[in-house]
């Protein structure tokens, strides 16, 4: 995937894992990583890492933390109906991009 590629979502946004162990489970999205084509979202695919002590963590031992998960296995949540919708874009009367949800036609994005 081309890093300047747009995407159907956002650091920030709300979104439903649509596939997968996690299919089902809501939470935030904290990183979008267009150049892997992933997303980090917050609680979700949880995986153990084993560190060594260092400056930052002096304890060392095992953390746990977000995991990647494909961009394509994630929706965002449309704010009126609280359901998981596809995306579109829409151009506004002042010349902005926006998107839009196709399920009930909310902007995802604040203007």
């Amino acid at each position: 995937m081309a890093k300047n590629r747009k995407t159907h979502v956002k650091k920030g946004d709300i979104v439903e894992v649509i596939a997968g162990s996690e299919k089902g489970k809501r939470g935030k999205i904290l990183r979008v990583l267009k150049d892997q084509g992933r997303v980090i979202v917050e609680k979700i695919n949880m995986v153990k890492r084993h560190t060594k002590p260092s400056q930052n963590n002096q304890q060392g031992g095992i953390i746990e933390r977000e995991g990647k998960i494909h961009i394509s296995n994630v929706l965002p949540v449309d704010p009126k109906s609280s359901q998981p919708s596809r995306v579109s874009r829409k151009r506004l009367e002042d010349g902005t991009r926006v998107r839009v949800t196709q399920r009930s036609g909310e902007l995802l994005d604040t203007v």
